[in-house]
Order: C-alpha cells, then sequence, then structure tokens
C-alpha cells in the first residue's frame, strides 16, 4: 500500500506551469523562426516555422508571448511565496565544479526533487535568459513607443541579435534538458503525475 504521507515531487502548480512554458516555448521558437525567415540576420534561414507565413508567424509568436509571461509571472510569485526558489538558488564554483566532473563521468547522484549544482546553474541561466528575451522582444515589437528599452539595448537592429542570441540560449537548454530527460528517464513520471519521496 502506498505512503500518502510521502510528500509529493512536484506540486500541481510547477507540473501546470512547467508544461505550459513547454508548449509556449516550442510555439514561440517555431513562430520566431518564421518571422526570422522574413528578414534573416545570418546567412541561413530556418526550414521549418510556425504560421506558414509571416502575418501568422507573428500572431502566433504574440498569443505565446502572452501566454509565456502570464505562466511566468505564476511561476515567479508561486516560487518566491512557496520557497521553491531555494532550491533553484545559484550555487557556488566549487559545487559547479565537482557536480560537472561527476556528471561527466557518469557518477552524478540524481536524488528525486533535488537539482545538482549544474542543473541550478542552467537553470538560473535559462531564467536570466528569458527575461533577457521578453524584454529585446518588446523592444523590437514597439521600438517607437518603448524607444528607452530599445536603446537600452542599442537601438532596434542590435536588439533584433540580442534577442536571437537569447533564444539560441533557450533552445540550447531545451536540447540539454531532453538529453538529461533521456539519459535519466526516472525524472519524467513525477513530472506527470507529481510523485513522491
Amino acid at each position: 500500500m502506498r505512503d500518502k504521507s510521502k510528500q509529493v515531487v512536484h506540486p500541481a502548480i510547477l507540473r501546470a506551469t512547467h508544461w505550459l512554458n513547454a508548449f509556449a516555448i516550442v510555439m514561440m521558437i517555431g513562430s520566431g523562426w518564421q518571422i526570422y525567415n522574413a528578414s534573416p540576420l545570418f546567412g541561413f534561414s530556418f526550414p521549418i516555422g510556425i504560421g506558414q507565413w509571416l502575418g501568422a508567424g507573428i500572431a502566433w509568436h504574440l498569443a505565446m508571448m502572452w501566454l509565456l509571461v502570464a505562466n511566468g509571472l505564476v511561476y515567479v510569485v508561486w516560487t518566491a511565496s512557496s520557497g521553491h526558489w531555494r532550491k533553484l538558488a545559484p550555487p557556488g564554483p566549487r559545487a559547479i565544479w565537482a557536480d560537472f566532473r561527476a556528471a561527466l563521468t557518469f557518477r552524478l547522484k540524481h536524488e528525486t526533487g533535488v537539482y545538482n549544482a549544474v542543473q541550478r546553474l542552467l537553470y538560473c541561466g535559462v531564467l536570466l535568459a528569458g527575461l533577457v528575451i521578453v524584454l529585446s522582444g518588446l523592444a523590437i515589437w514597439k521600438p517607437v513607443q518603448l524607444w528607452p528599452l530599445c536603446d537600452l539595448f542599442g537601438g532596434y537592429f542590435i536588439a533584433r541579435y540580442v534577442h536571437f542570441f537569447a533564444m539560441a540560449a533557450i533552445a540550447l537548454f531545451v536540447v540539454v534538458h531532453l538529453a538529461l530527460v533521456a539519459a535519466v528517464p526516472k525524472v519524467l513520471p513525477p513530472m506527470i503525475t507529481g510523485g513522491r519521496s
């Protein structure tokens, strides 16, 4: 018989915000690629995009932007009020190096519901990239109305590059995140069911 007194690993609000973020980020990246392809910054285009054409890509991008921002605010308020932020607090360099070495030699311990130093560093990094992408996105969406923000990023054209590289950082995080889930598949069920520790 299951012990009901054990603590839930991932509360429902964490799971809901996680999966909404996953959906919104995939849609934002895909629609962003569609927008990028209309005016590339570099000598390549993305082979796929969400929206089929520029106007639809922009519509999807803006719709998902509001979902991502609203969901992000819910997550930040919950994290701050629940104390969950303590699990994600930035680690020190020694802890990062020790866990990084352990990961490279496949000796990194994984405790259910506990974030190691490398995970915490990556989560802090992706949250920072998320803040940068939202602010730079607002700067390129409304460069006249939000000119102080646009100027903060060095103007419209530089803000586009900042936005692109923040997207690349988030996409890289997603790839690493999925690779780690594939390497340690036992972490996936608790993110769906909540699990118990």
